[in-house]
């Protein structure tokens, strides 16, 4: 059995997806790299015909998710990594973290990560932060890490797809249905790949319609995740407490495009949690408490347009 699949989709990304690949292979395991490209039109799949160490799939241009549940699909390794291809691992990761892996029977091994920022040239590290309730964790409860920088054993994630209805936050919805599920973890104490921050567009980050559609969407990601832990009798109070401090900032980002959407974010927030109290000064506090969420967005809206209105405008 082939020890590691690592799963790339891939999207014009010719300038990075050679890196991405090349950090994939090292000494201690059998990796097989499977790479999805989701319809490049700048010479990928032709790139990737010579690489016969690589198994290469070409779909039409239906999105990463469809790209990663292909993958998935294809792979035969007794554990997957799912990796960006403008990202890379760290060169012994694959195999310090599967013997890990073995070691302790481990449904995932978890790990931190570095952050890479192309144009100063800087490295930051993120620590796997330790925490005794993992699905707390991922909740937002503390720092989460990155989910590239896990292994997955296949036979446990298998049913757990990248789901096309989060496909703007499909892999923190993955993350959190395993989770759910209760894995035994084993923790890997070095970084196990480089996010890469660079000029060119990221799945992650979004502007204009795509920012509130990202934020809408990790509100419902969220939604469906508590109520899949409340279906199971195990929504405690303190990941309710957790998802309520995760999701108020991605409210109030909502809110500055959504307000009808944001609103009713503020109000699930409520009735999840009733004792979370926002992390803002007291006047604001009360002010949500007495005017309520709408109300009080707009005052502030209102407040922050008149302090920038030129000399005379009003």
């Amino acid at each position: 059995m082939t020890d590691l699949s690592i799963i790339i989709p891939t999207f014009n990304r010719l300038w990075a997806l050679p890196k991405a690949v090349e950090s994939c292979f090292c000494e201690g395991c059998t990796v097989e790299v499977v790479v999805v490209d989701d319809g490049s039109t700048d010479g990928t799949w032709e790139w990737l015909q010579d690489r016969k160490d690589v198994v290469s799939i070409r779909r039409d241009n239906w999105g990463k998710d469809w790209a990663v549940v292909a993958g998935v699909a294809a792979a035969r390794g007794e554990y997957i990594r799912f990796l960006d291809d403008d990202d890379w691992l760290e060169p012994r990761a694959n195999a310090e973290q599967l013997a890990l892996a073995r070691e302790a029977g481990a449904d995932i091994v978890v790990a931190g990560y570095q952050d890479y920022y192309e144009e100063s040239d800087r490295q930051e590290p993120h620590p796997w932060v330790d925490c005794d309730d993992f699905v707390a964790q991922q909740l937002g409860e503390v720092s989460y890490s990155h989910y590239s920088a896990f292994l997955f054993r296949r036979s446990f994630v298998q049913d757990i797809p990248h789901r096309q209805e989060f496909a703007l936050r499909d892999d923190r919805m993955f993350v959190l249905e395993a989770a759910i599920k209760g894995p035994r973890l084993a923790v890997y104490r070095k970084p196990a790949f480089v996010h890469r921050h660079h000029r060119g567009a990221r799945l992650q980050r979004h502007g204009g319609f795509r920012r509130s559609l990202a934020e809408w969407t990790t509100i419902e990601v969220y939604r469906k995740a508590t109520a899949l832990l409340e279906k199971r009798g195990e929504l405690t109070p303190r990941r309710r407490r957790a998802a309520a401090r995760h999701i108020w900032p991605v409210v109030r980002n909502l809110a500055k495009s959504q307000l009808d959407e944001a609103a009713r974010g503020a109000e699930w927030i409520a009735t999840l949690d009733p004792d979370f109290l926002p992390p803002v000064r007291w006047i604001l506090r009360y002010a949500y408490r007495m005017l309520g969420f709408r109300t009080t967005e707009r005052l502030i809206r209102a407040w922050a347009f008149f302090r920038k209105a030129p000399p005379g405008y009003v």
